[in-house]
């Protein structure tokens, strides 16, 4: 059985920052992927500022073939019931518009670590000073690697959380968030911009933007609820409302499973012993949905702290659980009132574009918002919200002991 210093499971982004970490330090590091490389992603591709950043400055100028047309991004648009647009423009300047297939692919390879696709992870058993990975390869291969670590790496649905913690997907809500690809007869929305509704008939999520000539529309909601109804009812409101005037969806329709809460209520899970979970498999999502800059630099802590757990002769989790930290205050300030309503914890101005409106306008945004607030109200997260935003105000950090 083949032993190596470290295996990550899933070739993401998270991973790619994880292994570039890893490999820098001079650890055998070995990437397991289900799909074949480069593999598909759905995503909408929209990257924020500082995850622009961490790619230009960890891995360098992105190449043509990464990047969808348009292949900028300027900013952010809410919309609300009472129509009043808000567009807010990145703080950092425009964004790159990701192919996630091609960015994700390039990503990893420039962390110079070992790939094994078409490879699924079956188990794991941490023996203590091991980690034993059974995985099974398309060819019907099963496999067995011993490692001093492990990193889960594979997003919302992950298969490394599932198997140290069985029971945690039925102890959360879970939405589904899909989206479908139009031709455009017509379309009055800015390009440059990523449009949000913060709508209560529309779903949880409702958002859409320009790529490659086509219309991108998406909705999420929770599960159970019918798909293809929903974004009927989100195209036709786009044209009765906004005049986007689209052809029917293309059949290349695509989504997810999904779960908002752990950033909103500082609940993440980060895995037990020498198995650590980052990115999306924790939790991370920023307020609008980007997860790619939350993957991007908690795989980076993620492959960080195995290094100083090394170094330190501690034990990982300790350490990883005190690096992380920052990147938690980060990602659940955005979705704190309080930080929302006093500080600037997002890549967009939106106090300075509420502030803009005339204050008749503030009052109906507002309104509109607490309206969408309120959908949320049966998952019970009110209370936990309240009591996690003011430990941050009083003790400037959100309390670990909430974290799996």
């Amino acid at each position: 059985m083949r032993s190596v210093d470290v295996i990550i499971v899933g070739a993401s982004l998270a991973a790619a920052a994880a292994a570039k970490r890893l490999v820098d330090a001079g650890l055998e590091t070995v990437i397991l992927e289900r799909q074949e490389l480069p593999r598909h992603k759905i995503c909408s591709g929209i990257l924020s500022p500082r995850g622009y950043r961490f790619l230009i400055e960890n891995f360098g100028p992105l190449p043509k073939k990464a990047l969808h047309d348009p292949t900028w991004c300027r900013g952010v648009t809410f919309h609300f019931p009472c129509l009043i647009p808000m567009p807010m423009d990145f703080f950092g300047g425009t964004t790159p518009h990701l192919h996630r297939k091609y960015s994700d692919y390039w990503a990893i390879k420039r962390s110079a670590a070992e790939v094994m696709d078409k490879t699924s992870l079956v188990g794991l058993d941490d023996q203590g000073t091991r980690v034993v990975v059974t995985a099974r390869q398309q060819s019907g291969e099963t496999i067995k690697m011993a490692a001093r670590y492990v990193i889960g790496a594979d997003g919302p649905s992950s298969a490394v959380r599932k198997a140290i913690y069985p029971e945690y997907t039925k102890q959360i809500p879970w939405f589904f968030v899909g989206q479908k690809f139009h031709e455009i007869i017509d379309c009055p929305l800015d390009e440059e911009y990523f449009h949000f509704w913060f709508h209560p008939e529309l779903g949880h999520y409702t958002w859409s933007h320009a790529r490659d000539g086509r219309q991108i529309v998406g909705v999420g909601f929770k599960q159970g609820d019918n798909f293809n109804q929903r974004h009927l009812h989100v195209t036709a409101y786009l044209e009765e409302k906004h005049g986007v005037k689209l052809k029917p969806a293309d059949p290349d329709h695509e989504g997810c499973a999904e779960n908002f809460g752990p950033s909103l209520i500082n609940k993440y899970i980060f895995g037990k012993d020498n198995v650590l979970l980052t990115g999306q498999s924790t939790g991370f999502l920023n307020m609008i949905g980007e997860g790619m800059s939350c993957a991007l630099h908690s795989g980076a802590i993620a492959g960080e702290s195995i290094v100083e757990s090394i170094c330190r002769n501690q034990p990982v989790q300790t350490v990883y659980r005190q690096m992380i930290s920052s990147e938690v205050r980060r990602t659940t300030d955005q979705w704190n009132p309080l930080m929302i309503a006093f500080g600037r914890p997002h890549e967009a101005d939106f106090p300075k574009a509420l502030m803009a409106l005339s204050r008749q306008d503030r009052i109906k945004v507002l309104k509109d918002i607490w309206r969408f607030l309120l959908l949320y109200k049966e998952f019970r997260w009110g209370r936990q919200l309240a009591y996690s935003s003011l430990q941050r105000i009083l003790r400037g950090k959100y309390l670990s002991q909430r974290w799996l």
